[in-house]
This record gives C-alpha cells, sequence and structure tokens, in this order.
C-alpha cells in the first residue's frame, strides 16, 4: 500500500493522491486504508517513515571509513552517500514534495522532516570533522557546523537537479569533493603562515 502511495505522490503530488485511487490501485478497501493510518496525512507519515528506514539502511555512515585520511574518508563516504540516494532517487523528491504545501505545517509531518533533516545534518558534521576541526575548537567546530549546512542543502538542492536533468547525485561528486578538497587545503596554508 505504502509503495502505492509513493508512485501516486511522486506522480501527482500530495494534495493529488486520494484515498479512492490508494485503495483502487493498492486493492485494499478505503475502510483498512483509514483503521491503520487514520486519514491520508497518516499514510503520508507512514510513507515517509518507510522511507526514511530504507534510506538509513542504505545510507552509510561516515564512520564507516575510518581507516582513510580525512579528505579520502570524506570523498568515500561523500560517495558512498551520492550512490545510495541514486538508488533510492525519489527519497528526497519525497521529502522536498512533504515540505512543501498545507500539509507542511501538520505536527507529525514536521516531526519527521525534522528528524530526518536532523540525520543529514549529522552526517555532514561526521563526515566533515575530521577534514576542518580535527581539533575541538569552537571556531573549527562553527565552521564545520556551517558546512554541514551547506552540504545538507546542497543535497536537497541535487534533488530537484536530478530530477530536471536527468544527473545523478554521483556526477556531482567530483565538483563538491574539490571544492571541499580545495577549500581545506587554503585552510591549511593559512594556518602554516
Amino acid at each position: 500500500m505504502l509503495n502505492t502511495a509513493r508512485t501516486l505522490i511522486s506522480s501527482h503530488g500530495y494534495d493529488g493522491m486520494v484515498i479512492s485511487d490508494l485503495s483502487e490501485q493498492s486493492g485494499l478497501p478505503p475502510s483498512s486504508i483509514y483503521y491503520h493510518f487514520g486519514n491520508k496525512l497518516g499514510v503520508l507519515v507512514a510513507l515517509l517513515e518507510r522511507t526514511f528506514e530504507d534510506l538509513h539502511a542504505s545510507f552509510p555512515s561516515p564512520s564507516a571509513f575510518d581507516g582513510s585520511p580525512p579528505l579520502e574518508r570524506f570523498e568515500l563516504w561523500f560517495t558512498a552517500a551520492c550512490t545510495a540516494l541514486d538508488q533510492r532517487p525519489e527519497y528526497l523528491r519525497l521529502l522536498i514534495a512533504v515540505s512543501i504545501g498545507s500539509h507542511a505545517d501538520a505536527d507529525t509531518v514536521r516531526g519527521t522532516v525534522r528528524r530526518i533533516r536532523a540525520y543529514g545534518y549529522t552526517s555532514w558534521v561526521e563526515a566533515l570533522t575530521p577534514v576542518f576541526a580535527p581539533v575541538d575548537s569552537p571556531e573549527d567546530t562553527e565552521l564545520v557546523e556551517r558546512l554541514a549546512v551547506l552540504g545538507r542543502a546542497m543535497t536537497d538542492g541535487l534533488s530537484v537537479a536530478t530530477s530536471f536533468d536527468g544527473t545523478t547525485y554521483v556526477s556531482h561528486v567530483p565538483a563538491f569533493v574539490a571544492l571541499v578538497r580545495g577549500f581545506a587545503e587554503d585552510r591549511q596554508r593559512a594556518r602554516r603562515r
């Protein structure tokens, strides 16, 4: 049933998904949908939760690459993360789609979206810390936090780009890694002065 909901939301948007279509295409009577999910918003929240769990299971932790030097560790993590997103292209599109519109203000949707975005932010912080804040200094920690916000926003933007441009997340890895690498090298040179 949630796969059907994902398909309907992907093709018609959340507002365009109606319980009668969901019932017809999933083969479940409307009464079962209402019993298990309460309403259309309940279906959306369950779909978000399931999508998050699926992606979380395939999404790499930066610590999986701890044996590598910091910049290489970042590149390995970012490549693996983009590969996971390429394998589940609907994930970020769905997240963005449910983050807008009248349903976005529902506490259940906001809470789920915040938790998903917090997970992304935490992953970025964990990936960037060895590169920019190997020693715990407030200045470096603040930089990592700002870069994590930027990285998460960039990933959100890539979901739009991959949808409209027909590109993959992985195709953007070299440019972003080069940016991080260049910035890290500039900071190292400035510290040596």
